[in-house]
């Protein structure tokens, strides 16, 4: 009597299938000798512009520093080729991407008072400043306390304070908004190229940990 074997199905089903393979996002860029193309122009480790040369003799002078020829602007006539080592490269990019991804979806808070003194909010604006420098979303909030709702004009004022201030570094998702006693804005950092910090300078320690934003006054604090 024949036995089926286990990892067989009903008539007319489609094998088990193995699980895909992850793409590789570097593989189409082409290096050495699978650049075809006659010439290249060629950019030196240094970044330094060594002409247009014949693709075999860039390639061979990659070759011979233990390096690659890496094609780095496919579109252009003819197409830029950089010598550097092409691991290194992959794997400082892969180090970027992951940053990336570890960074994008972490939201750190920032709470600030009606009442805030000037040396506490220059503070927290530094910290956000600091946030926003890692590609953080930065949320601004404002609490009131007792009867503090009956100027919310003074929180928001505080508030708006707060988001021009940091406009160097981040720039609102929308308009400041009053829930219930809490006013919220979201901000989300500028690209790296045109972040303008005014708070934090290169010599001061980053932060290591979300410090506690909550402001001196107690959250039970309210006026008598």
């Amino acid at each position: 009597m024949a036995i089926s074997s286990p990892s067989s199905g009903a008539p007319g089903s489609r094998p088990s299938q193995y699980p895909r393979r992850a793409v590789d996002p570097f593989a189409a860029i082409r290096r050495n000798h699978r650049i075809k193309v006659p010439q290249v122009r060629v950019i030196s480790p240094e970044g330094k512009q060594l002409g247009i040369l014949d693709t075999a003799k860039a390639v061979n002078l990659a070759l011979e520093v233990g390096l690659d020829l890496v094609e780095v602007a496919p579109n252009a006539a003819p197409p830029v080729c950089r010598i550097m080592d092409f691991g290194k490269y992959v794997y400082e990019e892969q180090k970027k991407q992951s940053h990336n991804k570890t960074t994008a979806s972490k939201i750190k808070e920032i709470e600030f008072s009606a009442r805030i003194e000037p040396h506490d909010f220059n503070t927290k604006l530094r910290h956000s400043e600091q946030f926003l420098a890692h590609g953080n979303k930065v949320k601004l909030k404002l609490k009131f306390r007792g009867r503090e709702m009956a100027h919310t004009d003074i929180g928001f004022s505080v508030i708006k304070k707060a988001v021009a201030d940091l406009s160097g570094m981040g720039h609102p998702d929308a308009e400041p908004k009053l829930i219930g006693r809490n006013i919220h804005v979201m901000l989300t950092p500028l690209p790296v190229n045109k972040r303008k910090p005014k708070f934090i300078n290169e010599n001061e320690p980053e932060l290591e940990e979300e410090p506690h934003q909550s402001d001196s006054d107690s959250d039970d604090e309210s006026d008598s």
